[in-house]
């Protein structure tokens, strides 16, 4: 289950969201929904109201010294909602 979540997503958007049980994590490529719900509910012992998936995909730049194809790295991120009296200690 490890596997799925990679880590917490700490921005100011993200921890300013905390605030509203909104929790973001950056996920694996191939995680679903269903997948980062359950999770959450083994690692952090909370059961998630709703979860939203972004996907970046990967874009390809030409480099301003060299003039070469450069690729970023694509990524995905959950937005994880909890009931109102739920919490996750992400420190």
């Amino acid at each position: 289950m490890s596997s799925v979540l990679v880590h917490p997503h700490v921005t100011e958007k993200a921890v300013r969201q905390q605030g509203e049980h909104v929790y973001t994590f950056m996920v694996s490529m191939d995680a679903t929904k269903f997948l980062v719900r359950d999770a959450v509910i083994a690692l952090y012992k909370v059961t998630p109201v709703k979860v939203n998936i972004v996907k970046k995909l990967p874009r390809q730049k030409i480099s301003r010294t060299r003039g070469r194809a450069v690729s970023n790295k694509g990524y995905k991120k959950a937005y994880v909602y909890l009931a109102a009296g739920d919490t996750i200690n992400l420190v």
